[in-house]
C-alpha cells in the first residue's frame, strides 16, 4: 500500500510539472503569436531627448504608433550624456531579458551599440543613422543628402539675396551628408548662388539653441535670407533668430512648420517614425533581420512638409518645379552626391 502511495504521488508531481509547463520561462525572445503576451520594447534618445521636435520625437511617434496598433509597451531614456551613459542604460535593458528589440537613436550610439550587442548575441538591437554589422543588429539609415537636396532647391527659389545659410550641428559625416544635398540642390536651381555654413560644435551641440541662434545671426550678416538647420533641438534658436531678423528658416527631421509659422518654409522631413515602426512591426511577426535598410525619396524615407503655412508665398509655380525635382531624384535622373 505504502510502495503504491508513493508511485501515485510521483506521477501526480510529474502531471502537475507537464501541466505547468516543464518549458523554460517566457522571454524578450518569445515568437510572435505565442499567447497574448504584449510585446516590449525599449529605446534609448540621442542628445536633447524628447520634446526636441526634431528627430527623437519622430523617434517616440514611431513607438506610440506601434503602442496603438501592434499592442507593444516601451521603455525609453533620455541621456543627458550619450556617451558616458549609453552603454550602461543599454547593458541594463539588455540583462533584463524583457525586451524583443533594444533601439538606439542616432550616429552617436554606434560605439556602445557594437559594444552591449557583442555581450549579448542573443538580444536584437536596432541603430538609426548608422551602421553596425553584427548579426542581431538592424541598421536603419537615410539618404539626407536627397531630402536636403529639395529644400536647397527650395531655398534657391526664395532667397531674394543670392545668398543661403546652413548651420550644422557638427561637422560629422551624417550632418555633412545634409550639407552636401542643400548645396546640390540651391546650385542646381541657381548655379551662382552663395551657401554661407557654420557648425555649432562642442560638447552639447545638438541642444545648445544659444549658440545656434548666434552663428544664425552671423549667417544673416553675410547675407543669407533663407536658413536651414540639422542641428536636433539647437534649431530652436534658427528659428529664434529668424523671427527676429525677419528672414526664412527651414526645420529637419520632423515637420516644424508650426514654430514660426509664416517664417519656415518647409521641414526636411525624416521618417524615422516610419522605420521605428517598422522595425517593431518586423520583430513582433517575427520577421527580424540585422540587414542594413536606407531610406531615401524613393522608398518615402525623406521629403518636405506640405507648406501649410507658406504655399501662397511659394507660388504653385515652386511648387510644381520642386515637384518635379523630386520625380527627377526619384526615378534617377538626378543623382545626389552624399559629399560635395
Amino acid at each position: 500500500m505504502r510502495r503504491f502511495v508513493t508511485i501515485f504521488s510521483i506521477l501526480a508531481i510529474f502531471v502537475l510539472f507537464v501541466a505547468c509547463g516543464g518549458s523554460k520561462p517566457a522571454t524578450g525572445e518569445q515568437k510572435a503569436g505565442s499567447g497574448d503576451v504584449k510585446k516590449s520594447v525599449a529605446i534609448v534618445y540621442s542628445t536633447g531627448g524628447k520634446g526636441d521636435k526634431s528627430f527623437n520625437d519622430a523617434a517616440f511617434r514611431g513607438l506610440e504608433q506601434a503602442k496603438k496598433e501592434l499592442g507593444i509597451t516601451f521603455k525609453e531614456y533620455e541621456p543627458k550624456d550619450v556617451t558616458a551613459e549609453a552603454r550602461d542604460i543599454l547593458s541594463q535593458f539588455a540583462e533584463s531579458g524583457e525586451f524583443e528589440i533594444i533601439i538606439g537613436v542616432g550616429f552617436t550610439m554606434k560605439d556602445s551599440v557594437i559594444s552591449v550587442a557583442e555581450a549579448f548575441p542573443n538580444q536584437k538591437f536596432a541603430i538609426i543613422d548608422e551602421e553596425v554589422n553584427l548579426p542581431n543588429v538592424a541598421s536603419l539609415k537615410f539618404k539626407e543628402h536627397e531630402g536636403s537636396f529639395l529644400v536647397g532647391s527650395l531655398a534657391a527659389m526664395m532667397s531674394k539675396t543670392g545668398t543661403i545659410g546652413f548651420v550644422g550641428a557638427m561637422e560629422s559625416p551624417i550632418i555633412q551628408k545634409f550639407h552636401a544635398g542643400y548645396e546640390q540642390g540651391a546650385k542646381y536651381v541657381n548655379p551662382n548662388i552663395k551657401i554661407a555654413s557654420v557648425y555649432i560644435g562642442g560638447a552639447n551641440a545638438f541642444n545648445d539653441p544659444a549658440s545656434a541662434k548666434t552663428k544664425t545671426e552671423t549667417l544673416i550678416q553675410q547675407g543669407a535670407d533663407v536658413v536651414y538647420h540639422a542641428a536636433g533641438a539647437s534649431g530652436a534658436g534658427v528659428f529664434q533668430s529668424a523671427k527676429e531678423k525677419n528672414i526664412y528658416a527651414i526645420g529637419v527631421d520632423s515637420n516644424q512648420d508650426d514654430i514660426v509659422p509664416g517664417l519656415v518654409l518647409t521641414s526636411m522631413m525624416k521618417y524615422v517614425d516610419i522605420a521605428v515602426f517598422d522595425i517593431v512591426k518586423e520583430v513582433t511577426d517575427g520577421k527580424f533581420e540585422a540587414r542594413i535598410q536606407e531610406f531615401g525619396i524613393k522608398e518615402n524615407g525623406v521629403g518636405t512638409t506640405d507648406f501649410e503655412f507658406t504655399k501662397d508665398k511659394i507660388g504653385e509655380e515652386n511648387i510644381k518645379k520642386l515637384n518635379q525635382i523630386k520625380e527627377e531624384i526619384k526615378n534617377g535622373k538626378v543623382v545626389v552626391k552624399p559629399t560635395l
